[in-house]
């Protein structure tokens, strides 16, 4: 069926108009699509959340060191970083195909699960993170590409609400693995609980149902675009984007972001259940009150980006952050500490989308996809060395040297928003 006979059926979940002609021109008023991405990036976070909070059953099971854990994140962060080359190729040249790459996405997310879970040693485990790495960066482009050219006027507030519904797995998968692996809520449900290598195979399930899901209903994601492009076309576009003071600037700085999630939030998990002797319900708890305050958070900044600017929000999320992570030096356990982690959820994922927001502010319509891409592909850079050095830093120093590490690259970050180009806001 072709993509305008689909476009112009009444029970499509988007509500848009496709012309016969290929590049005829698309009416995209609707919101439909929008919450559809967001709800599939919030299951395909759901997943991501799980390994994190499985860690500390990995590390037992397996007998593995510091560095080692370090390097399982690394390995996902490179693999997330190669992902990103294809995806933005894929995206910006063919863009009516979104569906098609949203689907091969989750698909890879459910495939390096199993993998994981019937793992018999750490390299094998390896090459199932490496596959869930790649898989979970290939939704990022053609998803926030697609949101950026649909909704130009609330780019902001639209990225905002892709990324709650990350937020949103972020937060309950945390809570449900967590419980799932301890069997225990306090004394009111007690079970045997589950074997973190049956927890993989089973978060394999949504995965790969979710990438069916897209498939069948947002088949027209991309229709707004007026056609695909040729090779010779792209490049010519991704050269211009390379040499984008403003855009490279972005990247860098959602880079240092994400060098302090994967170099803070691991390490963080590893305290709480060696150090504290936290339950693994108890650590799943404090992981989702990382990123629940976000999910109010993001789109009211999101929205406040499109209204006054993103440089403002910007700079004050990174100074927030670079304080609240600092504090955890004073407040290292108890109700304290709980309490820091909620207020630093306010803004530990919320700017991402902001970030992104004043990239595609910069950038050429048509060349989302690869922007997008660029994006993730400095994070993926800088984010694949910093766990690897919090390994060692926490090996050396324990959690107090890496939570002066992730300050130090916070004050880095604000420093920066400070003073790189962003568009003024009309």
């Amino acid at each position: 069926m072709s993509d305008s006979a689909r476009s112009s059926n009444p029970s499509e979940d988007i509500s848009a108009t496709v012309e016969s002609s290929e590049s005829a021109p698309v009416k995209t008023s609707g919101l439909g699509l929008m919450y559809g991405l967001s709800a599939g990036h919030g299951i395909k976070h759901f997943g991501q959340g799980a390994l994190l909070v499985m860690i500390p059953s990995i590390r037992a099971t397996l007998g593995l060191g510091d560095v080692a854990i370090g390097g399982m994140s690394s390995a996902q962060s490179i693999s997330s970083g190669l992902a990103n080359i294809p995806a933005g190729i894929l995206t910006d040249m063919f863009r009516k195909k979104i569906a098609w790459i949203l689907l091969a996405s989750m698909l890879m997310v459910g495939t390096g699960y199993i993998i994981i879970g019937v793992s018999p040693v750490y390299w094998a485990l390896l090459i199932g993170v490496v596959i869930v790495g790649f898989g979970t960066s290939l939704w990022h482009a053609p998803a926030f590409g697609t949101l950026a050219a649909r909704y130009p006027e609330r780019r902001g507030f639209a990225m905002a609400a892709h990324l709650t519904g990350a937020q949103i797995g972020n937060t309950t998968s945390p809570l449900i693995i967590g419980f799932l692996l301890a069997g225990t809520i306090g004394s009111w449900v007690v079970f045997s609980g589950i074997d973190w290598r049956w927890l993989a195979v089973i978060i394999s399930i949504p995965m790969f149902m979710t990438g069916f899901a897209v498939i069948a209903k947002f088949k027209t994601a991309g229709a707004e675009s007026t056609g695909d492009v040729s090779l010779r076309e792209y490049f010519g576009s991704a050269k211009k984007l390379l040499t984008n003071p403003g855009v490279l600037g972005m990247a860098l700085l959602g880079a240092l972001r994400g060098a302090i999630h994967n170099s803070f939030q691991v390490f963080l998990v590893i305290y709480m259940r060696e150090e504290l002797d936290y339950s693994d319900t108890f650590v799943g708890v404090h992981v989702a009150l990382i990123t629940m305050a976000g999910i109010i958070s993001t789109p009211i900044m999101g929205n406040l980006s499109d209204r006054i600017g993103r440089r403002p929000v910007i700079s004050f999320a990174m100074t927030s952050m670079t304080v609240l992570i600092f504090l955890f030096l004073q407040f290292d356990s108890g109700f304290a500490m709980t309490a820091l982690i909620a207020i630093l959820g306010l803004f530990f994922f919320s700017v991402m989308p902001i970030i992104n927001a004043a990239a595609m502010d910069m950038i050429d319509k048509g060349s989302e996809g690869s922007g997008t891409a660029l994006m993730f592909s400095g994070g993926a850079v800088i984010g694949s060395l910093t766990p690897i050095a919090a390994g060692f830093i926490n090996q050396e120093n324990g959690f107090h040297g890496v939570i002066i590490f992730a300050g130090i690259i916070a004050a880095v970050g604000a420093a920066l928003s400070l003073i790189l180009p962003m568009k003024a806001k009309v």
